[in-house]
């Protein structure tokens, strides 16, 4: 009964005799919150390669790698501090409030900013908090709608919406970057600060009319607003501690290891793009905001083909990760604009597929009960490198070349990509893990269940 809202829209249409729309048009309910998802990340992303571009090409005049550094390690320090509280948050209220309130507080923000930078006079501490409250509307948003998937669609098309959600980052990226920096360019921080308000509030209203349903793989009921009273679950399943939850997926555990060790040189990518641009190309917001579409676009490719790159998720992850070692260090080499856009395509698709091949191998090996503090975890885990990275590759920016410091990126990613190989060569891939999750992986849901059995 409480899958009917889905399962009508299904049968309805295989009544029809039609071929399968995709999954947002024939699932009006995920297909609203992916929409929202859209908006939210589109409008971080734009604030965030607006006001890099704004500091290294405006504001600042000596220390811009390390202004921007700063400014980068304020956008992603929230998700890593606050992963305890918003595992707890996500795990207790009503999945739809969360999403909605955050959206409606990062648009508030961004209100507030863009009303202070119309009068004049934008000190740089206030973008550093502005940066600071938008980041933390989007650590309590993205591990929530990631809890919430099924709550939002049948079993068959867990995959699938993994895909789209993961792709979202991916048209983030394009849309955020191609208005980012020109935006800038044109209208200034205050015009930024709009657009970016104007996507959130957009957002929210999504997210509003959106019907979310209980479900859970297990039998569990995930907290809804049909089934939460003020707000607060009655009949919330046990939830085991954070650390537990990593302690007894110890597979799961040393594959986020790897990936939060490559991280410290994939997410310095924008860092080094605003300054790349300024030292080595001579060029402007118009330069930025191709690097950085070329980037979002491989990644959203990559998003939708990464269940087709053949091979266990460890092999492919090791395979994806050398190449984009290979792809981040060739503009060091070579500093032409269509190189280094091509080469950040390439960088983008190993992201992307690398990206929907694990969350969706997650999604299966993770008990229901255990999701919210799970991607809560996932998140602070991956994300605890991008402060580092950010501070780490803006300080070094002002003593050492761009194009030096794209060589250290590829020169970085080498021993995380052996060790993601030697990882798959030695752990047996994740039949026991299956078991100890209690994860159904009885499923036809596609390329993700295939890899996992596939990997004995």
């Amino acid at each position: 009964m409480t899958a009917a809202p889905v399962t009508e829209e299904v049968t309805s249409e295989v009544a029809a005799g039609g071929r399968r729309s995709p999954l947002i048009l024939r699932n009006r309910a995920f297909g609203a919150v992916w929409l929202g998802q859209v908006l939210t990340q589109a409008a971080v992303r734009m604030f965030q390669v607006g006001v890099s571009w704004w500091i290294v090409a405006y504001a600042v005049h000596d220390a811009r790698g390390l202004a921007s550094g700063l400014f980068m390690a304020a956008c992603t320090l929230p998700a890593v501090a606050l992963a305890p509280v918003v595992a707890a948050a996500v795990g207790r209220f009503a999945h739809r409030s969360v999403l909605r309130t955050a959206a409606a507080l990062a648009g508030a923000a961004s209100g507030a900013l863009a009303l202070w930078a119309h009068g004049g006079g934008l000190p740089l501490t206030a973008v550093y908090a502005a940066a600071l409250a938008l980041a933390t509307c989007q650590a309590f948003f993205d591990p929530c709608l990631t809890t919430s998937v099924p709550e939002l669609v049948d079993d068959a098309d867990i995959e699938t919406a993994t895909g789209f959600e993961l792709s979202t980052q991916s048209l983030a990226g394009l849309g955020g970057a191609l208005l980012g920096a020109l935006t800038v360019d044109r209208a200034g921080v205050a015009g930024l600060a709009v657009g970016c308000a104007a996507a959130y509030a957009g957002a929210a209203l999504l997210i509003a009319s959106a019907r979310f349903r209980p479900t859970g793989a297990t039998g569990a009921t995930e907290p809804t607003e049909a089934t939460v009273a003020d707000g607060v679950s009655a009949d919330a399943p046990q939830r085991r501690g954070l650390r537990r939850i990593l302690g007894e997926l110890p597979y799961v555990r040393r594959i986020l290891v790897c990936f939060t060790a490559a991280n410290l040189f994939t997410t310095a990518v924008f860092v080094v793009i605003p300054l790349y641009t300024r030292s080595v190309l001579q060029g402007g917001g118009g330069t930025v905001a191709l690097l950085e579409a070329s980037l979002g676009a491989g990644a959203l490719i990559g998003a939708f083909t990464g269940t087709r790159v053949p091979g266990r998720p460890t092999v492919a992850g090791a395979w994806c990760l050398g190449l984009m070692a290979l792809a981040l260090a060739v503009p060091g080499l070579l500093p032409h604009r269509p190189v280094v856009a091509g080469c950040l395509a390439v960088a983008g698709w190993c992201a992307g597929a690398v990206s929907v091949r694990f969350v969706a191998l997650f999604q299966r090996l993770v008990p229901t009960a255990d999701k919210p503090g799970f991607f809560a975890v996932m998140q602070a885990v991956l994300g605890a490198s991008l402060p580092v990275a950010s501070l780490v590759f803006g300080f070094a920016g002002d003593f050492l070349s761009p194009r030096t410091l794209c060589l250290v990126q590829g020169a970085g990613l080498v021993p995380a990509a052996l060790a993601l190989a030697l990882l798959g060569s030695r752990t047996p891939e994740p039949d026991a893990a299956d078991a100890d999750s209690g994860a159904d992986t009885d499923t036809d849901a596609g390329h993700g269940t295939e890899s996992v059995g596939g990997t004995r």
